[in-house]
């Protein structure tokens, strides 16, 4: 079995609904299972949505409901060719828009939210089942909802998502093409959740790890990872090959065509992941293994913007145990995660993305000493083989930026990787002109 996730922008209209049909006869396994995401806008709206029910703006709701429920009657006219196959998709955007409307009646709370953010995985997955019913192809609609569970730790439940998937799929034993949602979940309440943005990614490695699948598929809008980011930098090339670790890397510190979380189930069960690019089918695109080919190399640069950086000046932590710790359980009680960490004898510097509560962190930290803090600053990343036997790579990297201000630089925490931290007014002269000396 192989899995095949496809994202919003894939099936985000009808004509591009209509080729993942071929994508999927073209691939060589016995069985498939489709994981879709909403369609391209969708969520967006969606969100917009709940916010207005929130505010308990129940007019401006409607008009968005409205709008939206336009565009899927547009879509499901382009889409469906048969009368038949135009009554199943009204009826399904029917069922979906009158639900949305009904929130007007309720007390809107989080849970309502989660329940409105379903809808457009819900909503993709069941029009293009009616579709390939349709075209008069057998397909099983598997519910996400029956088998994928989060825990109260917001960690996905393997051992559920193991045994009820299998009694699903062992329903339908004669059955080669199953279809799912992406980034929808039950909590550890039986509640109506989700994987947070980039679910689909997830939920696809997840179902690849735990049936242990041949290959999971990401098929996105572009050929793979690059070895630099297109849109700033010219002649950049796609990956062919990265191991686990590298990917995670790339994707965490800026790589957007792949979710950081999602390689971490196919790697503990040692699956491959294929990005593929659906507007090229002949493009190779990236395999992400344990096997990576490339020993002795920088791989790819990527940035991650919109980081603040935090200096804590500090005499108590002059030869003090536990000194760090203190600082970290500060960031742990604001559940904010910390991207790069430098140290000295009588400070600590480390950066953060997430600044919804920076001012109460910057308050307790003054316990400590003197903060400092600087913000509009981007992380560069370089990955490729920096293990400690390799010799000159950090030099090469550091050359190639000798006439930009580093802020910070993370080396050795990671074999994978070496982190700068710039102002981000520099960061697009950074990437160029480490792709320039390294590639």
């Amino acid at each position: 079995m192989k899995v095949l996730k496809f994202g919003g922008t894939s099936v985000g209209s009808p004509e591009r609904m209509e080729q993942l049909l071929p994508i999927i006869k073209s691939q060589a396994s016995d069985k498939h299972l489709v994981v879709l995401s909403a369609v391209s806008g969708t969520t967006n709206a969606l969100v917009n949505i709940s916010e207005q029910y929130a505010k308990g703006d129940k007019e401006g709701a409607k008009e968005s409901i409205d709008k939206l429920f336009a565009t899927y009657k547009t879509f499901i006219k382009q889409l469906f060719k048969t009368e038949d196959g135009l009554q199943a998709g009204e009826e399904v955007i029917n069922h979906h828009f009158s639900l949305l409307e009904g929130f007007s009646n309720d007390l809107f709370t989080s849970m309502e939210e989660r329940i409105v953010l379903a809808q457009g995985e819900l909503l993709s997955t069941t029009l293009f089942h009616f579709y390939l019913k349709e075209k008069g192809i057998s397909s099983v609609l598997l519910a996400a909802l029956d088998f994928m569970r989060i825990d109260e730790e917001q960690e996905p439940n393997l051992e559920y998502i193991k045994s009820q998937l299998e009694v699903e799929l062992a329903k339908y034993p004669k059955e080669t093409l199953f279809i799912t949602q992406g980034y929808i979940c039950r909590n550890a309440f039986g509640e109506i959740d989700n994987l947070r943005r980039g679910g689909s990614d997830y939920t696809a490695s997840l179902i690849g790890a735990v049936l242990q699948v041949e290959e999971v598929q990401i098929w996105t809008d572009i050929d793979g990872f690059h070895n630099n980011d297109p849109r700033f930098v010219p002649n950049t090339k796609p990956i062919a090959e990265l191991s686990f670790e590298e990917a995670a890397e790339l994707a965490y510190f800026g790589a957007k065509i792949l979710h950081p979380q999602s390689v971490f189930p196919a790697q503990r069960f040692n699956v491959p992941v294929r990005l593929l690019d659906t507007m090229d089918l002949k493009a190779p695109g990236t395999l992400i293994s344990g096997n990576s080919q490339n020993d002795d190399q920088i791989v790819a640069i990527a940035a991650k913007d919109g980081i603040t950086a935090i200096r804590i000046n500090s005499s108590r932590m002059l030869l003090a145990y536990g000194f760090l710790r203190r600082v970290f359980e500060v960031f742990e009680r604001y559940k904010t995660p910390i991207d790069m960490i430098t140290t000295s004898e009588v400070a600590v510097s480390l950066t953060i993305d997430q600044t919804q509560y920076l001012d109460e962190i910057i308050t307790e930290l003054n316990y400590f000493g003197s903060v400092e803090v600087d913000s509009d600053l981007a992380i560069i990343c370089i990955v490729g083989d920096f293990r400690n036997n390799k010799l000159g790579h950090a030099t090469i990297v550091s050359e190639a930026v000798k006439h930009i201000p580093i802020r910070m630089i993370s080396y050795g925490g990671s074999e994978h990787n070496i982190s700068l931290l710039v102002p981000a007014k520099h960061k697009l002269e950074a990437l160029r002109s480490l792709h320039n000396r390294l590639f």
